[in-house]
């Protein structure tokens, strides 16, 4: 199922200083890709939701590929990531869900050249222009702690009632002054997705 597609929304952030310190080192970059589409299955309960999660799946290459190409970072350069849905008035919670978690996690890590940690998420029902916080964790290893982080999102017009917003957010840094302990990048395995 092709789902109509209102339009896409890109945010990129670089971070120049947090508090007093200025950020030192490489750029620090966090870039939020969102879709906004017609909801096929607003106003109306549907036991099968997989045509959702099929169009999720089939955006998720094109999505990362925009993040990365509208902030500049290259594929190897991404170290954290995560993802979101908001749905509007006449849809379901559950529509969020049939996007994010069934089919999106493959074509999300093949754009960044893999990740071996779970894709944080978050979703909700929403109305125009409502915020959401996109959890974002380091792609190969879920603890380290230097980049535990959200990306604060919104579309100023979506979703309206009868829409979905599909959210994908990449990062190449964690947090610009990282210093309370545990889990560095230095110390990673690397092997389970969680050190």
């Amino acid at each position: 199922m092709e789902l109509k597609i209102r339009k896409y929304y890109t945010v990129v952030e670089e971070i120049k200083k947090d508090g007093l310190k200025e950020v030192e080192g490489k750029e620090h970059k966090r870039v939020t890709i969102a879709v906004v589409a017609e909801n096929p299955f607003a106003g109306k309960y549907v036991e099968d939701l997989s045509p959702l999660s099929d169009w999720a799946e089939s955006m998720g290459l094109e999505l990362v590929e925009k993040a990365l190409k509208a902030a500049g970072i290259d594929q190897s350069e991404a170290e954290s990531y995560g993802k979101a849905a908001i749905v509007g008035g006449n849809g379901e919670l559950e529509h969020a869900a049939a996007l994010l978690h069934p089919s999106l996690g493959k074509p999300f890590r093949d754009g960044l050249g893999g990740g071996k940690a779970i894709i944080p998420s978050a979703k909700k029902m929403g109305y125009p222009g409502c915020a959401i916080d996109v959890p974002v964790h380091y792609k190969d290893a879920a603890f380290v702690r230097t980049h535990f982080d959200a990306m604060e999102v919104r579309v100023p017009d979506a979703p309206r009632d009868n829409e979905l917003v599909l959210i994908l957010t990449v990062t190449n840094c964690g947090r610009p002054h990282p210093r309370v302990g545990g889990l560095e990048i230095s110390g990673i395995k690397g092997e389970d997705g969680l050190r």
